[in-house]
């Protein structure tokens, strides 16, 4: 895919993996809608995008968790810059606990938003996606594939994106849209109430997952790495 002039809608666009996306994807020339639950934090995080990268940013309000408002947000992108290359289904979010102490409201918010939420926004691109032969991307994680304590929502939500996601690229590549799924382990964001700083820097660095995604949408469209692992490299010895 050149990259240039090309657009793409990133869900959760506004901090963490999603902005650093955004950013490397500016960077290549591409326009980028990025959406959040404010609309003043989309609109600020498009400013701040809008300084740095080669293309344009703008900002949506947009819940995940809401059929209607993601297809007003691919209407939207469609609107303004003609057509939708990318979706990258980045918007999550994680409540821990033990099973007993687990609440029927996190575990919706959990499944709702991170499983469900990725359905809708899929379901909203198909047919724009259709026209340009387009990508789609999930952000799951190894919590995809590696159960631990605390994390009955977390780990449900994405195993079933990860399962989701790949059946979702059988079934859509018969179109020319290829879906891959990305896995991280630690990521130095400010999920779960983080607050990067020098300790994270051993981590995955969001800007990290942007060049992978680059190098995703470069590679011979005949090629599909439908489903990538991806670790620190040296992670703090226990």
């Amino acid at each position: 895919m050149e990259l240039q002039g090309k657009v793409a809608l990133i869900t959760g666009g506004s901090k963490g993996i999603g902005y650093g996306v955004a950013e490397a994807l500016l960077n290549e020339g591409m326009q980028v809608v990025i959406t959040s639950c404010s609309q003043k934090t989309a609109d600020e995080a498009a400013e701040t995008l809008n300084r740095l990268g080669n293309g344009k940013a703008y900002g949506i309000e947009a819940d995940v968790r809401n059929f209607d408002a993601q297809k007003e947000a691919v209407q939207k992108t469609v609107e303004r810059f003609g057509q939708l290359d990318l979706l990258f289904a980045n918007a999550g979010l994680g409540h821990f606990a033990p099973i007993e102490t687990l609440t029927p409201e996190q575990w919706r918010e959990v499944i709702d938003t991170n499983l469900t939420g990725v359905f809708y926004s899929i379901k909203a691109s198909i047919e724009a996606l259709k026209e340009t032969r387009g990508f789609i991307i999930t952000l799951s994680s190894l919590a995809g594939t590696n159960f631990f304590p605390s994390g009955a929502a977390y780990n449900a939500s994405k195993f079933g994106l990860t399962g989701f996601t790949q059946s979702v690229m059988l079934d859509l590549r018969k179109y020319g849209i290829r879906t891959s799924t990305i896995m991280p382990g630690s990521v130095a964001t400010h999920f779960n109430n983080n607050k990067p700083d020098a300790s994270d820097a051993w981590k995955i660095q969001p800007e990290d997952i942007g060049e992978m995604i680059v190098s995703l949408l470069k590679l011979n469209p005949r090629t599909l790495p439908s489903k990538i692992e991806v670790r620190p490299s040296q992670p703090p010895q226990k």
